[in-house]
């Protein structure tokens, strides 16, 4: 990636416009040469952008952004949260996952804890996993970034500096904190940051944040946090029409998508037609197979055995695909058995969960560059009740997402990673990045990030028709928020689906005649950003569907 030497820049890059747009200005969508960013609210497109108009590459303007979205998006993500990233370092031409996910606690108590006593399931510091976002910001700077954590950190300072909240002042402390320590620290530009960081996870920052976890109740310890590291990993891939797609390993959901890309390469979705029953009939079914997969065999790779490799097999597709039928809808959960090559290892009937289990939402974040580098981040925290601590820093629920179940790859232990629904994509075609995507909604990211994968893989769409095309998605899953021991108690709805209002009633009627359980929604299906380069321009198209709240913009 471009390095520059960057004395003086803090005084140039204060006395410049951000990027000559003003949050003001920023809509849902751009065009342009010079790079590009989507985001959550305008603010934090305005923060990326700055950086990119400064000079700054896609993994500097992605950290500001990010951090700017703990401001702007505070509910959706804080500072506190946790954020995988894919990103493509145009110098190497290659992908790879910063895992910016904290673990569980480390003591082997406070496991026992949560085996004895449940995870709380409706929100609990207690829930709280290591925080995972400062790490992954300061990793992402030092492998892939140009700049120091103070210059990406200025726009994200200038919006606390206004103090619309009262943890505000807060969060500005904690960041100048970092600044500080980066400043004074003396040696390399690696040198600065990690001490930056540091000062975080090991210095009076965590002896701040272990005070408030045993004040609150928490379980996490300083010993968690020091512990704590942003883990550099292979991303998990499959090709489809001649398109690479790269997702997060199986400590996300995001494999599943890759399966259901398998599984859909064998239908003619084109001659099918954009959401007629026919295409709709069958996206819905193959989600409903690889989400059976997700939900019996993914979970941290570094703790379970999870069996990609059969999963994403041509055999084991083979076995799969014809489980789908055209005219009928499954009512049943249909885990396969990759291992011993079985096209079904278990089916049930299935009861819908009645539980009542709150989820606050996830933010987006896609950046590229003009030299070609690419990020996509997918931030959160899931507060759900969880308020700003002494430091400014607000923690979430996300233990929620592993349960406590004997046997199961998602069982709590020590230090293991719950098994997220956050889950970025990029997508190459011709060894060159075409396309980024990051989707808020829980259990339906990668279900409407197939939906606008698709529209432009089969259909031709452009970002902004891509975001904005009507969605629909499946709930016959189990639901990731639920720790509930008994994971069929933890099951959504068999058979349910939902479309959105905009497709035609004709087409609604086709698919409860073949045993689909249809709702409708008026307001949108999760909430995507899309990022698109056209190489043969080289012109970069961003869009976020405006009635998602998202927004987008480009440097001409």
């Amino acid at each position: 990636m471009r390095y520059y030497t960057m004395s003086g820049w803090l005084l140039i890059s204060l006395m410049l416009p951000a990027a000559g747009l003003a949050a003001e200005e920023i809509t849902w969508k751009g065009s342009g040469t010079g790079g590009a960013v989507a985001a959550g609210k305008s603010e934090s497109v305005a923060a990326g952008l700055q950086i990119l108009k400064q000079g700054g590459n896609a993994a500097d303007a992605a950290v500001a952004t990010l951090l700017a979205l703990s401001v702007t998006d505070y509910g959706l993500f804080a500072i506190g949260g946790e954020v995988p990233l894919i990103i493509y370092d145009a110098k190497k031409q290659e992908v790879k996952v910063l895992s910016g996910v904290g673990g569980a606690p480390l003591d082997p108590s406070a496991i026992e804890w949560f085996y004895n006593n449940g995870i709380p399931a409706k929100g609990s510091m207690k829930s709280a996993p290591v925080p995972g976002a400062v790490d992954l910001c300061v990793t992402a700077l030092r492998l892939y970034g140009t700049m120091s954590f103070e210059q990406v950190a200025q726009p994200t300072l200038a919006l606390l500096n206004a103090e619309k909240k009262p943890w505000h002042a807060d969060q500005r402390r904690t960041l100048n904190k970092l600044v500080e320590r980066e400043q004074k620290t003396k040696g390399s530009r690696e040198r600065k940051l990690t001490a930056a960081r540091d000062r975080f996870y090991k210095g009076d920052i965590a002896d701040d944040l272990e005070a408030w976890y045993i004040e609150s109740g928490a379980l996490l310890r300083k010993s968690d946090l020091a512990a704590h590291v942003t883990r550099v990993e292979d991303p998990v891939h499959v090709t489809y029409r001649g398109y690479t797609v790269y997702k997060c390993g199986p400590w996300t959901q995001g494999p599943y998508l890759c399966q259901a890309l398998r599984l859909l390469e064998g239908f003619d979705l084109k001659q099918m037609r954009h959401l007629s029953p026919d295409y709709i009939h069958v996206v819905i079914e193959s989600l409903k197979l690889a989400l059976a997969d997700r939900d019996e065999y993914y979970g941290d790779p570094r703790f379970v055995k999870v069996p990609l490799t059969q999963l994403f097999s041509d055999e084991y597709t083979d076995l799969r695909r014809p489980l789908i039928n055209m005219q009928q809808a499954s009512l049943h959960r249909r885990p396969g058995d990759p291992m011993a090559r079985r096209a079904i290892g278990g089916q049930a009937a299935l009861e819908d969960s009645t539980a009542s289990i709150p989820v606050q939402d996830t933010t987006t974040c896609v950046v590229a560059d003009r030299w070609g580098n690419v990020v996509a981040a997918t931030p959160s925290c899931n507060l759900v009740g969880n308020k700003p601590g002494p430091s400014g820093v607000t923690q979430g629920n996300r233990v929620r997402s592993l349960n406590t179940t004997a046997g199961h790859p998602n069982r709590v232990q020590p230090g293991k990673r719950p098994r997220i629904t956050l889950t970025p994509t990029l997508v190459l075609k011709g060894g060159k990045p075409v396309l980024a995507i990051s989707v808020a909604g829980g259990d339906l990211q990668d279900q409407t990030t197939l939906n606008v994968l698709l529209n432009h893989i089969e259909f031709g769409m452009s970002p902004e028709q891509a975001v904005t095309a009507a969605r629909f998605n499946t709930f016959h899953h189990q639901n990731s928020f639920d720790p509930n021991p008994d994971r069929k108690a933890a099951f959504k709805g068999a058979g349910k689906m939902r479309v959105h209002v905009d497709i035609p009633d004709s087409v609604r009627q086709v698919l409860m005649e073949r045993g689909h359980k249809v709702d409708t929604t008026k307001g949108p299906i999760a909430h995507p950003i899309m990022l698109h380069i056209d190489h043969e321009t080289g012109v970069i198209h961003v869009a976020g569907d405006p009635k998602a709240g998202r927004h987008a913009a480009a440097l001409k």
